[in-house]
């Protein structure tokens, strides 16, 4: 090999090794990904974006212009993946995966669920599976990075919010739980799973807590404890079953049986909620 064909040849590799050295650099992208799963009583929300910052500008009616289509993030649309149906500001949306788009307005913001979820950032309004509107509000104090949360969770309702800059958007929720649950309950009841104490006092906890039959509720803590006699929450699930159905004087003995229960478990809270619980049903009997 000749001294200039040597040279060309390191020359190369120094640059083909520069180049690789070079695509191999971990650096912070401009808008970090952002992703975030909540759960709604046994369903999920999960949400997948990408998160720009403000970095000095003006967002709102400026760098995204009001009037005007925003894939509400950067890079790609926000994704947005349900587990189960749901009612999103009280449209019906099937279980699955949806892109995210708004069109922001001073007053007013139209929400977008489209079907396309792959395919550039542009939308395609024939996917559109529903548009609905949503009145923007001011941000108690400036958010420098666009946020997602889920807020306000209970057995069976969300709120899902965007804050970015000085503006916050958000929508409701609403899954059917209760529907789900109370087939696996009318499921498990069914002999031979049901004979499992934990899965008695989950049906009867359940129905405590969302007000259905007290007295099936009842039976079934109960036979919770025939199974597991030491469990200290079952016998206070029991004397608030019994409170619930205004057998107060049952209420209370059974109140004291959960107390020695707990104290026996050391558990003080769960003595302490007891005790204020039968001084409760003292003034109502």
């Amino acid at each position: 090999m000749t001294q200039s064909r040597l040279l060309f040849t390191l020359m190369a590799m120094c640059i083909l090794f520069s180049a690789v050295a070079f695509s191999q650099l971990d650096t912070p992208r401009p808008s970090p990904l952002g992703k975030i799963e909540q759960a709604v009583g046994i369903m999920k929300v999960t949400i997948e974006y990408s998160r720009p910052g403000v970095k000095g500008r003006k967002i709102f009616g400026d760098l995204v212009p009001y009037g005007e289509v925003w894939r509400t993030g950067a890079n790609a649309p926000t994704l947005v993946t349900f587990s189960d149906d749901v009612k999103v500001q009280g449209n019906s949306v099937p279980a699955g995966q949806y892109s995210l788009y708004t069109i922001p307005g001073e007053n007013e913001w139209t929400i977008i669920l489209n079907k396309k979820v792959t395919g550039g950032a542009q939308l395609d309004e024939k996917e559109d599976l529903v548009r609905f509107k949503a009145m923007p509000k001011k941000t108690l104090q400036p958010v420098e990075t666009m946020t997602f949360s889920v807020t306000n969770v209970t057995n069976n309702t969300a709120a899902v919010e965007l804050a970015w800059e000085n503006t916050m958007i958000g929508f409701g929720l609403e899954f059917d739980v209760d529907s789900r649950v109370m087939a696996q309950i009318d499921e498990a009841m069914k002999e031979p799973y049901a004979d499992v104490a934990s899965m008695y006092y989950q049906a009867a906890n359940y129905y405590y807590t969302n007000g259905k039959d007290l007295k099936k509720a009842q039976d079934w803590v109960i036979k919770s404890l025939d199974l597991d006699p030491e469990a200290f929450f079952v016998w206070r699930l029991k004397a608030q079953i019994q409170a619930g159905l205004k057998d107060y004087d049952g209420a209370i003995a059974t109140g004291k049986i959960a107390i020695e229960k707990a104290e026996k478990a050391d558990n003080a809270q769960f003595v302490k909620l007891n005790k204020d619980s039968i001084a409760e049903w003292e003034k109502m009997r």
